[in-house]
């Protein structure tokens, strides 16, 4: 009795383990080419494979050590690709090329579609469950959800990009939603929001025209030309994860299709001590250590010499070491408080406790990492999301915004004296400790979500009744039209009907009077 009691036990055991680890077929479709994007995908496949999901990604980093469940398609034969501008040709840029350059990068990321690598994927005939796709510069790689049929999940690296948000019908007032290629925070004067409402209409038109149409174009040659429009795909996408969250990005009404996930590329990264040179620069400083560094798509040593100068006369009047990531070997008048480095983990200086503050470009991955240690910044924004993510982190109480082409020796210097007071430094773990207060991590977060989609067919049942509403509709246009003719129709009917009874009252009044005469004169 007791072993029959036993069996059954391990076969009821047994049975929920394999309900439970029943994995699906997921593609991931990540076509951008640089490196800082597809980290934030990365650990989320890989974590994917390693809970028993079959994996196949399309990107231009396969993995060096193959994984279990983990399947890569090379998008370009050379691997080892490095998006990196330097500083004087953004200083010259203006608002609209920025909008305007990444709408290019867009369409070459298309190109990819006529690869042999995606043309020889697409023959194979896969059966996929799921589909992940990044949402960020082109929407020409929808068509994968098409082509294979299957529900698909955007993710992004930032916000939401301003012509995003019609795919789930989620609220982008220009009113108090900074436009993700402006200067402005949530809170907004009014010439700020005559400005982010421009911008708004001129990204949207940017959208539609530039991008749109050519990358349909691209799109057909791909996958066929029976594709539907891109824009009709999109509003069928299931869930977007978004690398934001409200404590970091500021607060801003999300659809339940929406999903945060900003700090899902921590999931795997534990704070370790630094190489022993930095460690040892680090921990010998009495007074603490700034960090510098813009980043990986940025290189450090294009600084224009005038800065550099003005950088290196400030740090000269501190009394805390700094840390300066930069790409050549040397640095000509660099003052003895100040080292540099050709590469440093980032990660791992920011949450050393002997760092104090942190000079950076506004990046989404080194801004989260920042507000994860709690190190208050200070943000010098160069493209993109940059300024959008400093002045976010500036409203928060976690950094501040320096004008990089304004910027001199005082300015710098303050800036930092800023960052670095105790007060500061408090407010900076604060915003730390309420980024880090969830319910779930962000790697479970976004795990139950794609299981959640895939369990449910794509969870059609998430998406709100404005999704492809018409404009006149969701702006509520006839509604306001009809209740203006309503009120015009009554207010024309009573003045009608007063005008009648002051008539009819006068005509009363005239009447008596004449009666009156006539009795007068008899």
């Amino acid at each position: 009795m007791k072993f029959f009691l036993q069996v059954g036990i391990c076969l009821s055991i047994l049975t929920l383990l394999s309900c439970k680890v029943r994995g699906y077929k997921i593609l991931g479709i990540f076509p951008f080419e640089g490196k800082s994007h597809y980290i934030i995908f990365e650990d989320l496949m890989k974590q994917l494979a390693y809970r028993g999901h079959n994996i196949t990604v399309l990107s231009h980093f396969p993995q060096i050590t193959p994984i279990k469940n983990f399947k890569d398609v090379s998008l370009v034969p050379n691997t080892d690709i490095k998006i990196r501008f330097d500083f004087d040709g953004f200083m010259k840029l203006t608002k609209p090329e920025k909008v305007l350059l990444i709408a290019k990068n867009g369409l070459r990321s298309c190109a990819h579609l006529n690869s042999s690598a995606i043309q020889n994927f697409l023959k194979t005939n896969e059966e996929f469950d799921l589909i992940l796709i990044e949402q960020f510069n082109s929407d020409c790689f929808l068509g994968f959800s098409w082509y294979f049929n299957a529900p698909h999940i955007g993710i992004t690296t930032h916000v939401l990009m301003p012509w995003a948000n019609h795919f789930f019908g989620s609220p982008d007032n220009p009113a108090y939603i900074p436009n993700h290629f402006m200067h402005f925070s949530d809170r907004m004067t009014f010439s700020e929001r005559v400005m982010n409402t421009l911008a708004y209409i001129f990204t949207q038109d940017v959208g539609r025209r530039y991008v749109d149409v050519a990358s349909y174009e691209i799109a057909k040659k791909a996958f066929g030309e029976n594709l539907p429009e891109l824009s009709d795909i999109g509003r069928n996408m299931s869930l977007m994860l978004a690398n934001t969250h409200f404590s970091l990005t500021r607060p801003r009404p999300l659809v339940p299709g929406i999903v945060e996930i900003a700090g899902i590329h921590l999931h795997s990264m534990r704070a370790r001590p630094p190489p022993e040179n930095i460690e040892k620069w680090i921990n010998e400083s009495k007074d603490g250590v700034i960090y510098f560094s813009m980043g990986s798509m940025i290189k450090g040593h294009t600084f224009p010499e005038e800065k550099r100068k003005i950088f290196l006369k400030a740090f000269g009047r501190l009394k805390q070491r700094v840390l300066w990531k930069w790409e050549n070997e040397t640095m000509p008048d660099k003052p003895d408080n100040v080292m540099i480095q050709k590469w440093m983990p980032q990660y791992d200086i920011l949450c050393h406790p002997n760092v104090k503050a942190f000079i950076a470009h506004g990046g989404l991955l080194g801004t989260t990492e920042a507000v994860h240690c709690g190190v208050p910044v200070v943000v010098m924004p160069q493209f993109g999301d940059q300024h959008t993510n400093a002045r976010a982190l500036e409203a928060g109480g976690g950094g501040v915004v320096l004008n990089f082409r304004e910027a001199d020796e005082e300015m710098v210097y303050n800036a930092l004296k800023t960052v670095l007071d105790p007060e500061f430094n408090k407010k900076a773990k604060e915003l730390s400790a309420r980024f880090r207060d969830r319910p779930m991590s962000p790697m479970d977060t976004a795990i139950y979500w794609i299981e959640y989609v895939a369990r449910h067919k794509g969870a059609h049942h998430m998406r709100t009744a404005a999704v492809g509403m018409p404009l006149y509709q969701y702006l509520l246009l006839d509604v306001f039209g009809f209740l203006a003719v309503c009120t015009l129709s009554i207010l024309f009917i009573g003045i009608y009907v007063t005008k009648l009874f002051f008539r009819l009252v006068m005509s009363m009044f005239s009447k008596s009077d004449k009666k009156q005469k006539k009795l007068k004169k008899n």
